[in-house]
């Protein structure tokens, strides 16, 4: 049987990179593996974040679907479709406000269950968690890390000890709040991730999952969580970084949790990923001048303000 890892966590947490680690490791290993991709909303700029594991023969496939029921039949199709192509393991990357508890029962079904095992549930969270998250974001938070048979911390060579174990504190007290049993110490994954070596990556491969019950919230319905996306914008980088820096401090906006996307630059393209922590930017081959928001309770009409070209801004409701 196929093995389905899940890579799962919060918006902006880090978990297309962490995917793209944990993937090379995989191949270097001789694996086969396919790669579900979705992203919030229609437009998915973190495929194009993938293409190094395309090149090494990786196969890498994307659900667009901001309606949790029309996600659930396209990735139950898309399993499907890959279920005969004699993968060794499957990895998927949901976005960041997924409940898992749908990757479960997705599995469980004819004829998937026949197909595939659950594999590793590995749940990516930033080193440096916000304090002040809103109940339907701890939900999300809670529902992400529970089953997850191994917690990795993102971006830790920029925390200190102390704030990482503040996170840790904020993470127990989301599972007390939520009714969850689980608590994280010592198992937590805290390395930088450059110096992850072959046994954590075995350790990640082999962790399994749990399932343990909590408060149950029906917040990817019901919550304010949405995007906006620009597409063709004609920003230089300083500017882009200059107004992502802005976007996280004007409460007007609504709660922005990230900005990503990738503008032209030198023949190339630029990549920009930007959280309340920081702006941070690569340059990569290829790209697509798009530019998403995600957040909750969004104010479309304030972020126009900020881009010139208001004409070529979409709107995506969950």
């Amino acid at each position: 049987m196929t093995k389905v890892d899940l890579i799962t966590g919060f918006l902006g947490s880090g978990k297309t990179t962490f995917l793209n680690l944990y993937a090379g490791w995989l191949l270097d290993q001789g694996q086969k593996i396919g790669i579900i991709e979705n992203d919030f909303g229609a437009v998915n700029v973190d495929m194009l974040l993938l293409q190094d594991l395309e090149e090494r023969g990786a196969s890498t496939e994307m659900v667009a679907a901001a309606d949790p029921d029309c996600y659930r039949r396209r990735f139950k199709t898309k399993l499907i479709a890959l279920g005969m192509q004699g993968f060794d393991r499957v990895l998927i990357e949901p976005s960041g406000i997924y409940d898992p508890d749908e990757f479960f029962d997705v599995l469980y079904e004819e004829p998937l269950s026949r197909w595939y095992e659950i594999g590793s549930v590995i749940a990516i969270a930033d080193a440096k968690l916000e304090e002040d998250l809103s109940e339907e974001a701890q939900y999300l938070l809670v529902s992400q890390l529970a089953d997850a048979g191994r917690v990795v911390l993102s971006r830790t060579q920029e925390a200190s000890p102390e704030q990482m174990e503040r996170t840790i504190e904020r993470i127990n007290r989301a599972m007390e709040r939520f009714g969850c049993r689980r608590r994280f110490g010592s198992e937590v994954i805290t390395a930088d991730w450059k110096d992850l070596t072959e046994e954590d990556f075995r350790v990640l491969a082999g962790c399994g999952y749990r399932q343990e019950d909590h408060t149950r919230l029906q917040v990817v319905k019901d919550g304010g969580f949405g995007s906006v996306y620009y597409m063709n914008l004609d920003m230089t980088p300083s500017k882009l970084q200059e107004t992502a820096r802005k976007l996280f401090d004007d409460t007007q906006c609504g709660r922005v949790f990230r900005v990503k996307g990738f503008i032209p630059r030198d023949g190339g393209w630029l990549e920009v990923n930007a959280t309340r922590d920081g702006v941070r930017t690569t340059h990569i081959a290829r790209g697509q001048n798009v530019v998403i928001l995600v957040g909750e309770d969004l104010k479309k009409d304030r972020i126009d303000l900020y881009f010139q070209k208001t004409e070529n801004r979409q709107e995506m409701e969950p």
